[in-house]
C-alpha cells in the first residue's frame, strides 16, 4: 500500500469530515468494546490468563532462535518447507516463484495483515497473477481498491449501503438466489443478504484457484502446524482445495506448543471480538498424505522478519507480544475519530502507533506517536499487556533527540523543561501566566481563539483559568 504517515494531520482531519466514517465507527466504540468487557467478565481467570500469555511471549522471544529452528525442523518432518526471508522484497519474490512453479493464474487468499505488509497483491497483479481475498472484509475492500483499516475488522469503516453498491458495481451478473435467470437490481442493505451474494460469487473461485495463500495467527515448534483463527471458514477452503497452500507469517508467530495455544486462544478472541473463541481455529501440518481424501499436494510457509529481530532486546521488544486482536483500536477514543486509513500504513490506532515508526522509519511516521490522548486503555485492554503509551512516549523523545520535525515545538519543551528544573523560574512563569490568561478572558471562563492554541481551539474553547492565582498559590492560602 501507499504510505501517507507523514501525511496524518491532513488524513484526520479529512476522516473527521467523513459522514460515512462516523456512521461506521459508532459501531466499533460501542458493541465492540463492550462485547470484550462482558466475554472477559464472564472468565473469572481472564486476568491470570493474560499474565500467562505474557509469561509465553517473552520466553519465546527470550529464545526465539531455537524455536523457529524447531518449527523448521517439525515442518519438514512433515513434507512441509520453510522459505526465510528478511525483507518484503524477498517474500514477495518468492510466493511469486512458488506461484510460477504451479503456473498459477489465479490464488485465493485467507487474511492475513503480513501480506498487506509486504504489498502482494500489487506484486502479483503485476505479474500476471489474480490474487482473490476470500474474507468478507478483504473482499469488500479489494472491490473498493482500499486497504484494510482494523487488523480484524478490515471494511468496519464501510456502511451497508456502501458495501450494497460495491456489489452492484462488481457483480452486474449476480442472479436472484431464488429466481434463476433473474439479475439482482439495486442491492439491500441487508448483512445476510449480502453475504449469501458474497458466498456465492466466491464459490466458483475456490475451486478454480491454483494455490491458496494464508496468514498464520500462531505457529507451533512442537508440532510444525500452522494454525489461523477466523470465523467464516474461509481459510479452510483457501488451504485445502488448491494444489499448493503457501503460509505467510512474521517471526515472532511462533509459540512453544498447543498448550500454549490453548492459553492464548482463550484470551484472543474474547479480547478480539467479545466471543469465547472464534468459530473455526484450524491447524495445518503439512501437504496431504496418501491416506488423506483433500488437501495441498505442496505446503510452504514465508517467514518474514522486516525488521523484527532488531526490536528484539529493545524497548520495542513488547511489540513482538501483539497477536494482532484489535482490541487497542476497538477502546481508543483517537481511532474512534478518525479510523485506521488515517494512520497511513498497514498498522492503525495505537499499536501502529507504537510499531509503525520502526517499520517504515520515524522520519515519515513522525505523527503517529502524538496521535494518543494517554488515556491508557489501549494497555489496559492489551491481552499481552503491551505498554503501548510508554513505547509512544520513546518515540516522541526519539524525535526529538534526533530533531525530527518542526523546530518550534522542540524549542517549547526545551523551555519547559529548563523552568522545571528551576522551580523559582516555573514559578514565576505560571504566576505571570495565570494572571494574564485570566485578565484577558475578561471573566468569560474560556477562550474561543487564543494566539498559539489554533490546534485546540480549532475544535473547542479553551477554558481559561477561573483565578489570577495558580492552584499552588491557593493550596498555600487555604493550607494556611
Amino acid at each position: 500500500m501507499t504510505i501517507t504517515a507523514q501525511d496524518f494531520e491532513a488524513n484526520a482531519s479529512k476522516a473527521l469530515r467523513d459522514p460515512n466514517l462516523r456512521k461506521a465507527m459508532d459501531i466499533i466504540g460501542g458493541a465492540m468494546a463492550s462485547r470484550r468487557v462482558d466475554a472477559a467478565s464472564a472468565l473469572p481467570e481472564f486476568e491470570a490468563l493474560r499474565d500467562e500469555g505474557v509469561k509465553i511471549k517473552n520466553h519465546v522471544l527470550a529464545h526465539i532462535d531455537l524455536y523457529l529452528e524447531k518449527f523448521e525442523e517439525q515442518l519438514t518432518k512433515r513434507g512441509g518447507r520453510l522459505h526465510w526471508c528478511r525483507t518484503p522484497r524477498e517474500a514477495r519474490e518468492t510466493i511469486l516463484a512458488l506461484c510460477r512453479s504451479r503456473n498459477a493464474k489465479t490464488v485465493t487468499k485467507g487474511k492475513s495483515m503480513v501480506t498487506e505488509e509486504i504489498g502482494l497483491n500489487g506484486f502479483l497483479e503485476q505479474h500476471g497473477i489474480q490474487p482473490v481475498e476470500t474474507d468478507l472484509g478483504e473482499y469488500i475492500i479489494q472491490l473498493a481498491h482500499e486497504p484494510p483499516s482494523h487488523i480484524i475488522g478490515p471494511a468496519l469503516h464501510k456502511t451497508r449501503e456502501q458495501i450494497a453498491q460495491l456489489f452492484e458495481d462488481h457483480h452486474p451478473d449476480y442472479e436472484l438466489p431464488n429466481a434463476p435467470g433473474v439479475k439482482a437490481g439495486p442491492r439491500s442493505t441487508d448483512p445476510q443478504t449480502l453475504v449469501t451474494e458474497a458466498r456465492a460469487v466466491l464459490r466458483d473461485r475456490y475451486f478454480q484457484a491454483d494455490v491458496g495463500i494464508t496468514g498464520a495467527n500462531f505457529l507451533i515448534a512442537e508440532t510444525g502446524a500452522t494454525v489461523i483463527v477466523t470465523n467464516e471458514g474461509n481459510g479452510d477452503l483457501t488451504q485445502s482445495l488448491p494444489k499448493m497452500h503457501i503460509v505467510v507469517s512474521s517471526i515472532e508467530k511462533v509459540i512453544p506448543n498447543l498448550e500454549d495455544l490453548s492459553t492464548i486462544l482463550r484470551i484472543l478472541a474474547r479480547s478480539a471480538t467479545g466471543q469465547e473463541m472464534s468459530v473455526y481455529t484450524t491447524l495445518s501440518c503439512g501437504p496431504k498424505r496418501p491416506e488423506d481424501p483433500d488437501g495441498p499436494e505442496e505446503f510452504h510457509v514465508v517467514l518474514l522478519d522486516n525488521g523484527r529481530s532488531e526490536m528484539l532486546g529493545t524497548a520495542l521488544q513488547p511489540l513482538l507480544r501483539c497477536i494482532r486482536c484489535g482490541a487497542c483500536m476497538n477502546n481508543c477514543p483517537v481511532y474512534h475519530s478518525v479510523g485506521g486509513h488515517a494512520y497511513g500504513w498497514v498498522y492503525p490506532g495505537p499499536i501502529g502507533a507504537a510499531l509503525d515508526p520502526h517499520m517504515i522509519g520515524l522520519e515519515t511516521a513522525r505523527h503517529l506517536p502524538n496521535a494518543s490522548t494517554f488515556c491508557g486503555k489501549c494497555e489496559e485492554v492489551c491481552p499481552m499487556r503491551i505498554p503501548l503509551p510508554s513505547i509512544m512516549r520513546w518515540w516522541r523523545e526519539q524525535a526529538h533527540e534526533r530533531k525530527i520535525g518542526p523546530a518550534l515545538p522542540r524549542w517549547g519543551v526545551e523551555a519547559w523543561a529548563f523552568a522545571a528544573k528551576h522551580p523559582w523560574l516555573y514559578r514565576l512563569s505560571t504566576r505571570i501566566a495565570v494572571a494574564a490568561l485570566n485578565m484577558m478572558s475578561k471573566g468569560k471562563g474560556r477562550f474561543a481563539k487564543l494566539p498559539l492554541a489554533s490546534g485546540w481551539t480549532n475544535g473547542r474553547d479553551l477554558p481559561a483559568p477561573q483565578s489570577a492565582e495558580t492552584f499552588m498559590a491557593q493550596y498555600k492560602k487555604r493550607k494556611h
